[in-house]
């Protein structure tokens, strides 16, 4: 008999199944009883909760049900019926159980005690199994269904821009080499520099910060793009803020104006959130009941709010007058810090605040410059609990401003001719922003590290599993 899904048994309101023969697969949980009958929690991982097997003592003979230990995977046919117990509607009287995969319950590293998140990273390949990232892993899953579905329906394309790149789209530096060279035997000119010449490429590449500027050449033909795939940074920061390897969504919009962009923004980051809460409801609730109290009432309450939308320069005029004593000092031209977006979202909107007209020099070389010759067409969304979720801006047209910028940067026009080009040749006012996928799971979950919410996490001296 072909095993169902676990979610689709217990999300049956009309109780078609009760009384029938039922198989279910999954992972053994839990398992108790007495020398007359045996009560088994399985997990197939397709939703939070566990059914219950109930194996009458008669009926297996003692290997089998020996074998059925905390971690094994088995297979169980029985009679669906509505359970007497508490705790569960319905649960399976066994007539089979086929044990798949053995598990030796004095190695098995998860027990029914609890386990620290530290603990469940350096079994990564294991905390799948949990609760909590079972959550996480199926609200991951929703939420980038929600992504591709939002893009799709508004009429964006989806555009597969470059892992392996030459060119830095943030000009920051941070990036990972990507190079055939023997390591052992690096090729030099003649005078002594790496021959990237002799490289698979034949230049300098990395793995790419950003699919921006490629999205920005598909959005001067198609309109409206998106990107959606992973990014890296080689920046040395242990924080629970930061990945080595994380995914990036990235739409570019053509003849789309930083208002435009900032009412597309917000709508998107309420779409994600709408859906996660009528979709994977029994995740969040877990989640809320275990990790964070306040998670569903704040999302909730981003859905019902209108986003506050003010300048950076009024920004740090409230900053300064509210008196209070941040550890990073707060003066026009400095970059916000965390601390100081989160005051401005919790403290004093207390709902989600969209910071607009940053200095220039702070932000990057692509962006709008406005008419004070001070500050830039940016823009930047601030959420509780995690500050800076979006990041994005206008994004500059004008052929001789957006040399200038470059130039006054040291960046490489050679490197950037093409991308330079799409201003050559028939240009147009177009915008796009950026938002990691981790900071938004991070915010959709309420985990508080960024490392609980990516399978694998990619930091600084740790490439694992």
């Amino acid at each position: 008999m072909k095993a169902t899904k676990i979610v689709k048994i217990l999300k049956d309101k009309d109780g078609t199944n009760i009384g029938k023969p039922i198989t279910v697969q999954g992972w053994v949980r839990t398992k108790r009883g007495n020398n007359n009958v045996t009560f088994i929690a399985v997990n197939d991982g397709s939703i939070v909760h566990n059914i219950q097997i109930v194996a009458d003592s008669g009926k297996f003979d003692e290997d089998t049900l020996k074998n059925v230990t905390t971690g094994a995977c088995i297979s169980v046919t029985g009679l669906l019926v509505q359970s007497m117990g508490r705790g569960q509607s319905v649960e399976i009287q066994a007539d089979k159980i086929d044990v798949l995969g053995l598990s030796d319950p004095e190695t098995f590293p998860l027990q029914k005690k609890g386990h620290s998140m530290e603990f469940l990273r350096s079994i990564a390949h294991l905390r799948p199994r949990t609760n909590y990232f079972g959550c996480v892993l199926r609200l991951r899953h929703g939420m980038s269904f929600a992504i591709h579905k939002y893009f799709n329906d508004k009429g964006f394309f989806y555009l597969h821009t470059p892992i392996i790149t030459a060119a830095d789209a943030e000009g920051a530096g941070e990036m990972f080499r990507v190079t055939t060279l023997n390591m052992e035997d690096v090729p030099r000119t003649k005078d002594g520099k790496v021959d990237y010449a002799e490289d698979f490429f034949g230049k300098p590449t990395n793995l790419t910060v950003s699919g921006q500027l490629n999205g920005e050449m598909g959005a001067m033909a198609l309109g409206n793009i998106y990107t959606f795939g992973p990014t890296f940074r080689a920046e040395n920061s242990n924080t629970p803020r930061h990945l080595a390897e994380f995914w990036m969504i990235e739409p570019e919009m053509a003849f789309c104006d930083l208002e435009d962009a900032m009412c597309i923004a917000e709508d998107f980051i309420k779409y994600c959130i709408r859906y996660a809460l009528e979709n994977n409801r029994d995740d969040l609730q877990f989640l809320n009941d275990f990790i964070d109290k306040e998670l569903i009432q704040r999302l909730t309450s981003i859905v019902d709010a209108d986003f506050i939308r003010l300048t950076y320069t009024e920004a740090i005029s409230i900053l300064i007058a509210s008196g209070h004593k941040f550890e990073f000092k707060v003066e026009w031209g400095a970059d916000l810090q965390a601390e100081h977006e989160r005051y401005l979202v919790e403290q004093h909107f207390k709902r989600p605040v969209i910071l607009i007209d940053y200095p220039k020099d702070i932000k990057a070389f692509y962006m709008k410059q406005n008419d004070d010759g001070k500050t830039v067409r940016a823009m930047d969304i601030l959420l509780p609990k995690i500050g800076e979720l979006i990041g994005g801006s206008q994004r500059e047209e004008n052929l001789e401003k957006l040399l200038h910028a470059i130039e006054v940067r040291n960046m490489s026009k050679e490197e950037l001719r093409y991308y330079i080009d799409t201003r050559r040749f028939g240009t147009a006012v177009h915008s796009g922003f950026g938002l990691g996928f981790e900071r938004l799971l991070l915010f959709i979950t309420g985990m508080t590290n960024i490392r609980d919410v990516i399978p694998f996490p990619r930091t600084p001296q740790n490439a694992e599993f």
